[in-house]
């Protein structure tokens, strides 16, 4: 067994849900540190998507841009010490291992299998508690991605190709595995990822509903969650939603270049974060609603409105007022425009309307992708007001409600039957732990372990 002692841990799962619980003395700090002294461990206690006031960090987005009716709502992890919300989950799968006594930070190398935040996450979160990092990912990630990684300390083991070439990384890590002293943090597998986002994101959420409707926005309710899937981690605060309001929808989100829940598809496309080409183990595909798929480079094309000039001086032009387009070009990223058009197809598909809240997730910012941005122009010329106008149109205000399967008993079924040639055939998993993910129990088991692991947190720290 490892001692946690040696480890420097962070916030409760109640506390990144609710910073204001956190020691006032210790709270203060770390609000000081984001800022001032980012590497600082007292950091870990920024990991929570309220600001210093306590207050959740949301967006309602201006019906200008979306051209529909129902409240679209993102939370944006902008703030988060990686200016990312992966590093969440990396905090939480990490402080798990170490609890549990599967890692110890003294003598083992932790690996963060990753296509971009989760690796840059796991880098900054392996330095701040005191582990040695490998991040492995693939080679054609954007150069912002590893520059961020090597800045926080942690090797970087590239892999051939890119966002949906997750198999390659999985090989990696079976090589890496033959040291005895190497544990894998695999965030496609690991339910501390899934436990952050049921109790911390989808918490955070529930609440959100209320300080909405003071606002006028919606009825008090979450009408539908969207968000694209990667590790899957994100998607799980859907199930902490339903369980609230049980007509609410869970809506997964891929690329149309890689379909693989839409219709068991494959290739390559370029959402980072996203369309891993496999069905997660963390995925509880027997609780969505539906899945739809977005073009990568509409996404990125979307991106470039929000984010370059042209397309904000539009914005600003048809009525956003410009502190909203500044804000809106400072907490967008690649997969939080996908997430977004998602949100408008769900809006659409389901004929939702103005007491409708759809909520949906900024994962990254514009920081880690200027370098794809150029490759943008470069492709396709530089984006003017003409062509900014264009982009708003087709694909904000012409996102159709194609490539869509709702979640019927036999889609759910098929979905859950993708994972048995990753997790059975190649990763090691029985059948029976498979078939066992089918009922709503075994997710509910996994979800009622954050008390117990509350309290070890307390007491190791």
């Amino acid at each position: 067994m490892s001692n946690p002692t040696q480890a420097i841990l962070g916030p409760t799962f109640e506390e990144m849900l609710h910073p204001a619980k956190i020691e006032p003395a210790t709270r203060a700090k770390a609000v000081k540190a984001l800022k001032d002294d980012p590497l600082n461990p007292i950091n870990l206690y920024n990991i929570t998507w309220r600001g210093a006031d306590n207050q959740i960090k949301y967006e309602v987005l201006p019906k200008e841009l979306t051209g529909v009716e129902a409240p679209i709502v993102v939370l944006y992890g902008r703030d988060f010490p990686t200016g990312a919300h992966k590093v969440g989950a990396a905090y939480s799968v990490l402080a798990e291992k170490i609890l549990f006594g599967e890692v110890d930070v003294a003598k083992n190398t932790v690996v963060w299998p990753s296509t971009g935040n989760y690796g840059i996450g796991g880098a900054w979160v392996g330095g701040r508690v005191g582990a040695k990092s490998i991040v492995v990912l693939p080679q054609g990630m954007s150069k912002e991605r590893f520059e961020m990684i090597e800045s926080f300390g942690a090797q970087v083991i590239k892999t051939v190709g890119s966002e949906s070439n997750v198999k390659e990384i999985y090989d990696k890590t079976w090589e890496l595995k033959q040291d005895p002293n190497t544990r894998i943090l695999n965030q496609f597998e690991v339910m501390g990822n899934y436990r952050f986002h049921y109790h911390v994101t989808g918490n955070t959420i529930v609440e959100l509903a209320e300080v909405l409707k003071k606002q006028g926005v919606g009825d008090g309710h979450i009408a539908a969650y969207c968000s694209a899937m990667g590790s899957a981690g994100t998607i799980a605060a859907g199930d902490r939603i339903k369980q609230v309001w049980p007509e609410h929808k869970i809506v997964g989100l891929e690329p149309t270049q890689c379909p693989t829940l839409y219709n068991n598809g494959y290739g390559s496309h370029d959402i980072q974060g996203i369309g891993d080409k496999h069905v997660t183990w963390i995925h509880n595909v027997m609780n969505m609603d539906a899945i739809m798929c977005l073009d990568d480079i509409e996404c990125k094309k979307g991106l470039q409105l929000l984010v370059e000039e042209p397309g904000m001086e539009l914005l600003t032009h048809i009525g956003v007022p410009e502190a909203k387009v500044k804000q809106l070009a400072s907490i967008f990223g690649i997969s939080g425009v996908c997430n977004v058009l998602g949100a408008i197809k769900t809006a659409r598909f389901y004929d939702f309307g103005p007491r409708d809240v759809i909520t949906t997730i900024c994962t990254d910012t514009i920081t880690r992708y200027y370098s794809v941005m150029d490759e943008m122009t470069e492709t396709y010329g530089k984006m003017d007001t003409l062509a900014a106008g264009a982009r708003l149109e087709s694909i904000f205000y012409g996102a159709k409600t194609d490539w869509i399967h709702e979640g019927t008993t036999d889609m759910r079924k098929q979905w859950h039957n993708l994972k048995y040639y990753t997790w059975v055939e190649q990763q090691g998993k029985s059948v029976e732990e498979l078939n066992a993910q089918k009922s709503q129990e075994w997710w509910i088991k996994h979800q009622e372990m954050v008390p117990e692991l509350d309290k070890r947190i307390a007491a190791a720290r």
